[in-house]
């Protein structure tokens, strides 16, 4: 089947044929061919990313009265993201029609500016139910024209607790308009609505009900509890090529998590509700861009966000509702493409796996947490592949080989290989020497202790409780010098603080802060001085207590490190570091 076949109209062929549309998907093709028709009232249920917008746009735009300067369209949907999505989409879709306008109303957006649009007359309103329900309160807007209302996401929209939003939007549509309700999954409260706001609806499922994609496969590691964070990296790690989401249960979780990751020197950002919505376009903007490596989110913040090529979704912890699952892992394995959707569990919670399982219909495999080994070896073999398919500037090259290769002569060329793999790899070489495989055991939720592990495996994660305090250092090189967390901790380990447990950092650009214990610093602070960072002799200051702490005592900023004793270390000897805003780092490089 073709969208020729369909009868839409040239400029809707036109448009979609640039855009690289060929062939329909399932769901386009059993909902395009009903909404043309005009059958009434539908319900499909259909997996994210399936190509639900093209599904109910496409007939939309197609049945448009481009003279009627009124809404004759209403979509409603969760989140600000999607609703931006959606009419970009529906805009791109009708690029070639003329006469159609389309609006997308939503939260966090000047609504005087979304006022004025409406005024200058929309056929189709995309809109999140909190904004819209504040325009028709307003009396701004005027939705009796409206002859089909789409319920885009339907069981995110109740979960996120629109149902009485909704309800009186649809109370102020004619009764004559049809409605379409999408949704992955079909919960009770979503079947309620469906029974109360629609008429003998057709239901269509794509797949099974409440089935994840098919070209997605999942994956569930089993660690204890104090391991979930070090699983994470190791999971990041493993795949180089990782281009994907991270998924957690709370705003502050998440944040803390991504602060983790951006110091162990991972090219990630955090999405969440306590950013403003200049900061959430900023940073979608870097994700799309693939600037960054993993975007860790919320539920409520990674809503209808549609972006192409993902290839791993991480349940860092299971979402509240089971149901949930199926929209975190519909993120990926989207256009027929393959995906990997993981979660990350303790011992405990095992079982809630396996209700996902039968939820979803899937079926999880059960692998280990990747060996320090193995990682090493997938990091090696990604190296040498991005190796072998460079191209090859020989204009810009040639020129430097003849002193390469007289400094190079004699070498034997396995001898080579071995040196530039470990120049290149050093830090992770360390990093994972001699640490030990990562197995559930007992698991009783005290936080960790230490029980043998090397300096990089003892962490837990954001949220643990015995990171250090109390003496903070400060190096006189920042980001300008090449400095990140990574090179931070590897340049620790290699001056001889293999057991030194480092906290937060802190990476200006010409100067760099981090925390270790007391009993650490004075060492550590003679061993860096003594060990240069690429060749160049650094300065190791005292940079004075934690500085959540009353700084009573501290020695002068720029004083030598420890050449007197800090006042400061005998007053906070025994008590906690006061909370800072971000969270403190774990053990170097966790």
């Amino acid at each position: 089947m073709s969208f020729e076949e369909f009868g839409l109209s040239p400029e809707i062929l036109e448009a979609i044929g640039a855009m690289g549309f060929e062939t329909p998907t399932p769901v386009q093709a059993e909902v395009i061919p009903r909404l043309l028709k005009n059958r009434g009232d539908m319900v499909a249920l259909a997996q994210t990313g399936t190509g639900k917008t093209a599904a109910f746009g496409l007939p939309i735009l197609n049945m448009l009265n481009h003279e009627l300067r009124a809404p004759q369209a209403l979509v409603l949907c969760p989140t600000r993201e999607l609703c931006v999505q959606i009419t970009r989409d529906l805009e791109a879709f009708a690029a070639r029609t003329q006469g159609v306008r389309v609006v997308a109303v939503y939260g966090g957006a000047s609504i005087q500016d979304q006022l004025r649009a409406l005024n200058r007359g929309v056929q189709i309103v995309v809109a999140t139910p909190g904004r819209m329900h504040d325009i028709l309160r307003r009396g701004k807007a005027d939705l009796g024209g409206v002859e089909r209302v789409i319920l885009d996401e339907a069981d995110e929209m109740l979960n996120m607790g629109f149902q009485e939003d909704l309800e009186a939007i649809l109370a102020q549509t004619p009764g004559t308009a049809h409605t379409l309700l999408f949704s992955a999954t079909m919960p009770h409260h979503v079947a309620t609505i469906a029974r109360k706001h629609m008429h003998n609806p057709e239901e269509i499922t794509v797949g099974h009900r409440n089935a994840g994609a098919e070209t997605v496969s999942h994956e569930c590691y089993v660690v204890r509890e104090r391991d979930r964070y070090a699983a994470l990296k190791r999971l990041a790690d493993y795949y180089p090529d990782m281009y994907g989401i991270v998924f957690c249960r709370t705003r502050l979780e998440t944040q803390a998590v991504a602060d983790w990751l951006i110091r162990d020197g991972y090219n990630v950002d955090s999405l969440h509700g306590d950013l403003s919505q200049s900061q959430r376009d900023m940073v979608m903007k870097k994700f799309r861009a693939r600037s960054l490596q993993l975007l860790v989110a919320t539920d409520v913040a990674a809503r209808g966000l549609d972006v192409n090529d993902l290839t791993h979704v991480i349940n860092y912890n299971l979402p509240d509702e089971l149901g949930g699952y199926t929209h975190r892992s519909g993120r990926t394995g989207r256009a027929g493409k393959k995906g990997v959707s993981i979660i990350i569990v303790n011992m405990r919670e095992k079982g809630r796996a396996h209700q996902i399982e039968r939820l979803t219909k899937t079926k999880f495999t059960y692998p280990e947490v990747p060996t320090g080994r193995a990682i090493c070896e997938a990091q090696l073999l990604s190296h040498i592949t991005r190796m072998k398919s460079v191209e090859l500037d020989h204009k810009q090259i040639d020129p430097f080989l003849p002193e390469i290769y007289e400094a190079l002569e004699g070498m034997d060329w396995k001898e080579l290989i071995k040196r530039f793999v470990s120049l290149e790899f050093e830090i992770l070489l360390k990093y994972y020497r001699g640490t030990e495989d990562l197995r559930p055991g007992g698991d009783d939720g005290r936080p960790p202790v230490r029980d043998g592990h090397s300096r990089r495996e003892r962490s837990s994660g954001p949220g643990r409780r015995d990171a250090p305090a109390g003496a903070r250092l400060a190096v006189n090189i920042g980001s300008a010098d090449g400095l990140n967390p990574r090179k931070l901790t590897g340049w620790i380990s290699r001056a001889g603080g293999h057991n030194v447990r480092v906290g937060r950092i802190e990476i200006m650009e010409h100067r760099a802060l981090f925390e270790v214990p007391v009993k650490d610093a004075r060492a550590l602070a003679r061993a860096l001085d003594k060990n240069p960072f690429d060749g160049r002799a650094v300065r190791v200051e005292d940079a004075g207590a934690d500085r959540g702490q009353k700084p009573s005592g501290r020695p002068p900023r720029g004083k030598p490190a420890f050449k007197r004793k800090s006042a400061a270390r005998g007053k906070s000897k025994g008590k906690p570091a006061a909370k800072g805003k971000s969270q403190r780092a774990g053990p170097a490089g966790e």
